[in-house]
């Protein structure tokens, strides 16, 4: 059970929390003003769908990079995972995977009866049922299949694109029915925390993933351009919550409570600063946590600072 739990890699989950609390409680404020309800229900939902999700893709990373070789080349063997090591067999893994796509499936659908086709909304549902399988994909397609993306250099763009704009974006469209152009700014600030993340992760791996040719985009830019990206990714998120929190009127409306997220501006500091201190690929390890927990710090604030102050 031990060596399940670690390949969970369960230190990644509050990452994948983050734009369903962004979008859900964004919605919730907006829900509240116009008198209308917000349903506990369809939130506790996407939470347990974007945990599946994410353990999903953290087994099939396990099991794409474990039969390729690559976490064999890791030169700490305390970075190879749980196929490569030999603690869980490849097979048992595949089987772990379509297990927890089948789930992901199971509990999208439920996820998406509640928001939609209970409340008549049947083209959405079946949308949201696309976008759920296209989730679904994504999370295995990273390192299985033929030609994963994440060994072409797209991992950070599709990160990007499921982690902020469908979480956050896609998250506040099963509260509201709508979608305002100003949410692309929460979510893609919770998409560049999220591809900061991978990133740094990359960074880390850049000459093992260099041997086995594992063509990231840390790889492609190298080292020093890549710690240049990281800087703008960790960067550019606060200011643009700050933009969104300014074009909604909450300064001229005195409500400087709403402004409390801003004091992730320290933290991300001084952690911008660490990790350009850093000249050691591998010592770069102990921050992938630190900005996972940044961005669930930033995303729980945002909520707190709009709908309970």
């Amino acid at each position: 059970m031990t060596d399940w739990i670690q390949a969970a890699r369960l230190r990644t989950l509050p990452l994948s929390m983050s734009g369903i609390i962004v979008g859900s409680f964004i919605a919730k404020w907006r829900l509240e003003i116009a008198g209308l309800s917000w349903d506990w229900i369809v939130f506790a939902l996407a939470l347990l769908v974007t945990l599946l999700y994410q353990v999903l893709s953290n087994f099939a990373n396990d099991y794409g990079d474990g039969i390729k070789g690559t976490d064999r080349l890791r030169f700490d063997e305390a970075e190879q995972r749980a196929v490569a090591s030999g603690r869980i067999s490849a097979q048992h893994m595949k089987n772990a995977v379509i297990l927890f796509a089948v789930l992901s499936l199971l509990a999208t659908v439920a996820l998406l009866y509640q928001a939609f086709f209970k409340e008549g909304y049947i083209s959405e549902f079946y949308t949201f049922v696309v976008l759920g399988i296209a989730c679904i994909l994504a999370a295995i397609g990273y390192t299985v299949g033929k030609k994963p993306y994440g060994y072409l250099g797209l991992g950070d763009l599709m990160v990007f694109i499921f982690f902020g704009l469908v979480s956050v974006g896609g998250s506040y469209f099963l509260f509201t029915k709508t979608f305002e152009a100003d949410i692309l700014l929460p979510a893609t600030a919770i998409g560049m925390l999220s591809a900061a993340v991978l990133n740094l992760n990359n960074m880390r791996d850049i000459e093992s993933d260099r041997v086995s040719g594992k063509k990231t985009l840390a790889l492609r830019l190298g080292f020093r351009n890549a710690m240049i990206y990281e800087m703008v990714l960790l960067q550019l998120p606060i200011i643009l919550i700050l933009v969104f929190l300014m074009m909604n009127g909450l300064h001229t409306e005195k409500k400087y409570y709403a402004f409390i997220v801003m004091i992730m501006l320290f933290p991300t500091a001084a952690l911008r600063r660490r990790i350009l201190q850093t000249k050691e690929p591998r010592a770069l390890d102990p921050f992938l946590k630190q900005i996972g927990m940044i961005t669930m710090t930033t995303a729980i604030l945002l909520a707190i600072g709009l709908n309970y102050f």
